[in-house]
């Protein structure tokens, strides 16, 4: 397909496109809001009903900024430790941070804070010529970085035709994804060659940005990003004051993080069946997106459950069987809190997983389901290592809970194996940081070098 074709038929698509933002705001109103940021505008430029815009103060007014795009969620918190060691080490350069969903957008406020004269936020236009001519026209990035795999065509073109280079970080590919690169043939060729370095998370995906046509030169196997998690030095402390606060240093804890639709009813049966061997247990149960909250408040409550919501800042009793973690940020404070995590997206096919690096990075043995395609190979070597383990159902995530309740030599052993597994693939941080840094400008570390060859 030529790009001419795709663009044609994205436009022809606008209304849809649209109509199901409009719907899905239904359950998630933010959806409805920022259009105008979709279509390229910047954000003092958006209409009265998307809400009031920033006064002068803090209008963001960046100059050439490092433009990095994560599309929601999950590219956000895999950013995270990359963009902190950009801000460490170019304390000076303005960054422009662009999502695609109003989770990601939440989680990107919710980590930087709000706009300043160095950092600006907005929603990543959609593919549509005239709107990625608008936004680049606005913000004038001085290069791009792409966590995992989002790539748009024009968007691609377009900014390395006004001399922007394009860093594709994290990178993973999947070996069907790989193939509906091929299929799209021309267009997909064209895709390939607007890449000006690809930082690969494993040899796999490497090989398959070769084979598509990426130059080998350009092509780096870095490792992935998320074993650099930096746990807060706080987060014990924190973790300790709200266990004295609910009185939980006797009860057994247990985190269902990141669940789609549907998992959790699977959560809730094998926490029904947990609470048969210990009464007193605690389930955390963290829902991946905000819209889902209040269905799943209904769910939990519709079982029988004795339930408290975070968002109504109640307290956690003796009689409480379940929190319902209805809140941004606050994940790796109830990871820190348990005894074991399940971490979801993963148990219904088609599924795809989510991190199982946050709770290993706090020293809490993890479970997965089968399904976690996102995550294939960091997970397979977790699961080499024994500090992974793959449940299938509510039986199955009952038996591996109920295990780490009461075996302290098999909890020992997972956090030793995910520790070392940890360890052992560190370094991803550094080696894309320094993959970028031709078009940083001068680092923080290269000027205080320069200060002392002069002394």
């Amino acid at each position: 397909m030529p790009r001419w074709l795709y663009s044609l038929l994205l436009y022809v698509a606008m209304p849809l496109i649209f109509l199901r933002l409009h719907v899905r705001g239904r359950e998630a109103p933010a959806y409805r809001l920022r259009w105008r940021e979709r279509l390229g505008y910047a954000p003092h430029q958006r209409a009265a009903r998307d809400g009031p815009a920033p006064t002068a103060a803090n209008a963001p007014a960046l100059t050439r900024p490092l433009w990095l795009h994560a599309v929601s969620l999950g590219e956000t918190l895999a950013a995270r430790p990359l963009v902190e060691a950009i801000r460490e080490h170019y304390p000076n350069l303005p960054l422009l941070i662009t999502t695609m969903t109003p989770t990601g957008s939440a989680q990107v406020r919710a980590i930087w804070g709000d706009d300043s004269a160095d950092f600006a936020h907005v929603y990543a236009p959609y593919d549509f010529p005239q709107a990625v001519r608008r936004f680049l026209a606005h913000w004038q990035p001085r290069a791009l970085v792409i966590m995992e795999t989002e790539l748009w065509p024009n968007t691609l073109v377009q900014a390395r035709a006004r001399g922007i280079p394009v860093m594709l970080a994290n990178a993973r590919l999947s070996a069907r994804s790989a193939r509906g690169y091929e299929r799209a043939g021309r267009l997909g060729a064209e895709l390939m060659r607007q890449l000006s370095v690809v930082a690969a998370q494993d040899e796999a995906t490497a090989e398959r940005f070769c084979v598509l046509g990426v130059p080998s030169s350009q092509v780096v196997c870095t490792g992935s990003v998320k074993f650099d998690l930096e746990v807060p030095s706080s987060l014990a402390d924190d973790a300790a004051r709200w266990r004295v606060a609910w009185s939980l240093h006797q009860r057994p804890v247990w985190v269902a993080a990141s669940t789609h639709a549907g998992e959790d009813e699977i959560v809730l049966a094998a926490h029904r069946q947990v609470l048969q061997a210990h009464p007193e247990a605690l389930l955390m149960l963290v829902p991946r997106h905000p819209e889902r909250f209040d269905g799943v408040a209904k769910l939990i409550s519709s079982q029988g459950f004795s339930a408290v919501r975070r968002s109504s800042h109640e307290p956690v009793t003796a009689d409480t069987q379940v929190l319902l973690a209805d809140s941004m940020g606050e994940l790796l404070l109830w990871l820190a809190m348990s005894r074991v995590a399940l971490i979801g997206g993963s148990l219904l096919a088609p599924g795809g997983g989510h991190n199982t690096l946050e709770p290993l990075a706090v020293g809490v043995p993890t479970l997965t389901g089968p399904h976690f395609t996102n995550f294939q190979s960091i997970n397979e070597s977790l699961l080499a290592a024994g500090a992974l383990s793959v449940v299938s159902d509510a039986e199955s995530l009952t038996r591996a809970v109920l295990a780490r309740f009461t075996d302290a030599d098999l909890v020992a052993t997972e956090r030793a194996a995910g520790a070392a597994v940890m360890h052992a693939n560190q370094g991803a941080v550094a080696r894309q940081l320094q993959l970028l840094a031709p078009w940083l400008g001068a680092s923080t570390l290269a000027a205080e070098s320069a200060n002392s060859h002069s002394i």
